[in-house]
């Protein structure tokens, strides 16, 4: 019997070989399973019959059964179109053709009843209806009350291949002896547990389905399907790393630490922290290699966190390291450390790209008789010559900054691979999280330190701009230090948005009497760095930026926060920017400046912001309109998504369930060799085998 995934389309029957070359050039449908598995992205309900005279703006869709009065064709060559008055005794439309004239105008006559379905748009204050679906009577009533509606490409609808084709097409592939007999790839008793249609009801059932009740069931069916293998895929290599990556044991909690927590924290950890070292803590003691992910927003006090299991590593004869994005926060870090764990007697080193020859030179040498006890640098840390005595945890600050392939060179610092922690400020939804991080254990840092006061968010337009500039003047004259960040270096004519060159210019002459330093990409590190520094030293109480800044300065006597364009910025990055102020104990305000009109969406976008500082509640909004493949940093994860159906956005509980279930049965049949199990590991070698898993990594 041939299979599906080995059968080119073109001998599909209503295929042939110059159909099959535009489906695989244009929608990628190279074989019966691709087929299969282009499925509608929305399903109409045919079933309903609308009257003319009934026709508002807010129908999306609407079907109409009457009869053509006329046909006019009109103007020549490629501006030639074909326009109809239809009628339904209620009143007429106007219907009208761009493509394919002359083949419609011979196939459709006046005075014979047709069915009409299309999206009705309006032009000059009459409803029309632009290349709609025409049939008989008879033909829609063999269609069915529901439809499916394709994605389908321009240059494919113009040489006739509407979603009626496409339905037709997946009937005719469903009476084909290869789709009779689909292998089921989930197990027949996990079906019935979870009440589950069989696969090859579902997928006819996704194309055609006899009501809405029966494709919600075959939905169900394939978003469970596809989250069940992606977890199942994750977490047989949690398995596999449970058997075989052992790691330093560290036991000991000494002096370092102790003396550190007693004498030299300067506040209170909040329970969160503690909560979040207690389990790095049972990590570090369990004889396997930590590899955990620390989420906690911006200001949540990570870096103690980090601090204390550098800590833990050094009272048990090991070194640490801290790798950060950019040189200004490496050296943050290391200017805080080191003064930190100075009454310890303790060493902290920095090695940047920028260190000096002789100083990096010294510091290598410490770094391998063990007397550099805890070093912080960028990416220098991972360079072939760097090595350490004895390094026994890293700590990856912004993990998403740094390629998975990176943060893979850490590993050969040491014969035993050290513990990893991985730090972010960019809060990941906890669906993703399952799926991204799935084979991390995942703490949060779900409080701010007290006395923290919440950013104040604003959005203001075009027509407030005087008002704002008399407010951050205000904040001004009291000592505080503003940001301007822009979405554009310099101006571009297509665009109609400010940039920052000119922008620049703007600040100087609103505010005479102070400095502005300004940073952007283009420049170079050592130019970038030394106005990042004018700002943190307060030398210059402005800083004008591209979004460069959105990682990397901690400035608490910073409190505006002004975003030019704030609509062209996703919600996450908005609330990163956000971030950078409200790190100090003054009450700290963020403007979103915007065009006055904007889109529904772009309009609930910046809303949210104004509603919320919760950095969680913002990554769950950017997920529903963004979607999980562009949340900042799940492009390097190394886990390919690949859903048709299931949306990790909106299918939390589904995702749960899912990983339930393989969990428990990997708890029967821990490396699939069961009968069942074989059935299972072979197909997710169909699905994952071209997917590198960086999950010992991060």
């Amino acid at each position: 019997m041939p299979d599906l995934r080995n059968t080119d389309i073109q001998y599909l029957p209503g295929v042939g070989p110059k159909r099959a070359e535009l489906l695989k050039k244009e929608l990628g449908i190279h074989s019966f399973h691709d087929l299969l598995y282009y499925f509608p992205f929305r399903h109409i309900d045919r079933s309903t019959i609308h009257r003319i005279c009934e026709i508002d703006e807010d129908m999306p869709y609407i079907q109409l059964r009457g009869r053509f009065i006329t046909f006019t064709t009109v103007g020549n060559g490629p501006k030639k179109r074909l326009q109809a008055l239809f009628t339904d005794g209620t009143g007429t439309i106007e219907v009208v053709w761009f493509n394919r004239v002359k083949q419609i105008q011979e196939s459709l006559h006046t005075g014979i009843e047709y069915i009409l379905f299309g999206k009705p748009s309006e032009y000059k204050h009459q409803f029309n209806l632009v290349h709609p679906e025409v049939d008989s009577p008879s033909e829609s009533a063999t269609q069915g009350g529901m439809r499916g509606v394709y994605s389908l490409t321009e240059k494919v609808q113009s040489r006739g291949i509407t979603s009626r084709v496409m339905q037709r097409l997946v009937a005719t592939l469903l009476q084909q002896p290869a789709a009779q007999t689909v292998d089921d790839p989930l197990p027949e008793s996990l079906r019935a547990q979870r009440g589950l249609m069989p696969l090859r009801d579902a997928l006819a059932a996704m194309h055609l389905p006899t009501d809405t009740d029966t494709l919600r069931r075959a939905r169900l069916r394939m978003k469970y399907e596809e989250l069940f293998f992606l977890q199942l895929n994750i977490l047989r290599y949690i398995k596999g790393d449970d058997r075989r990556q052992n790691g330093h044991k560290l036991t000991r909690v000494g002096a370092y630490f102790n003396r550190f927590y007693r004498e030299v924290l300067p506040f209170a950890l909040t329970d969160a922290q503690k909560r979040v070292v207690r389990e790095i803590w049972t990590d570090l003691t369990s004889g396997r290699q930590m590899n955990r992910l620390l989420q906690g927003d911006v200001g949540s006090g990570k870096t103690i966190v980090a601090l204390m299991t550098a800590l833990l590593a050094v009272d048990n004869g090991y070194q640490a390291c801290i790798m950060a994005p950019t040189e200004i926060l490496a050296t943050q870090h290391y200017e805080e450390i080191a003064r930190l764990i100075a009454p310890l007697g303790l060493n902290a080193g920095l090695l940047k790209g920028s260190t000096r020859t002789r100083a990096r030179r010294e510091l290598h040498e410490r770094m391998l008789d063990g007397s550099m006890h805890i070093t912080i640098g960028t990416h220098a840390l991972i360079e072939p010559d760097v090595q350490w005595k004895n390094l026994g945890i890293a700590i990856i600050d912004e993990q998403h900054r740094f390629g998975v392939a990176q943060r893979a060179r850490l590993w050969e610092k040491n014969t035993l691979p050290p513990h990893v922690l991985v730090m972010t400020a960019t809060p990941i939804p906890r669906t993703l999280a399952m799926t991204v991080y799935g084979d991390l254990d995942v703490s949060v840092i779900d409080q701010l330190p007290p006395g923290r006061k919440p950013v104040t968010t604003m959005l203001r337009y075009d027509a407030d701009r005087q008002q704002m500039y008399h407010f951050v003047g205000q904040q001004l004259r009291q000592g505080r230090q503003i940001y301007f960040v822009y979405p554009l270096i310099e101006e571009n004519e297509k665009l109609d948005l400010r940039d920052l060159e000119q922008g620049y210019q703007n600040v100087c002459e609103i505010y005479p009497h102070y400095n502005v330093a300004f940073v952007h990409g283009r420049m170079r590190p050592a130019e970038k760095d030394a106005q990042m520094q004018r700002f943190v030293s307060a030398e210059a109480q402005i800083m004008v930026a591209t979004t460069v800044i959105e990682v990397g300065v901690n400035v608490p006597n910073a409190s505006v926060m002004v975003i030019e364009n704030a609509e062209r910025f996703g919600l996450s990055q908005l609330h990163q920017l956000r971030g950078r102020v409200g790190r100090g104990a003054d009450q700290s305000f963020c403007i979103l400046m915007s065009k006055h009109q904007l889109s529904r969406e772009t309009r609930h976008r910046l809303n949210v912001m104004t509603q919320t500082n919760d950095g969680f509640r913002v990554a769950e909004e950017d997920m529903q309109l963004r979607g999980p493949g562009d949340i900042e940093g799940t492009q390097q994860s190394g886990i390919a998504f690949n859903l048709r159906v299931a949306n990790l956005a909106q299918d939390g509980q589904i995702v749960q369930l899912t990983r339930d279930d393989a969990q428990r049965l990997l708890q029967s049949d821990p490396t699939l060799a069961t009968p069942e199990g074989q059935r299972l590991d072979q197909h997710l070698h169909t699905l994952y085998d071209k997917t590198r898993h960086w999950n010992q990594i991060s």
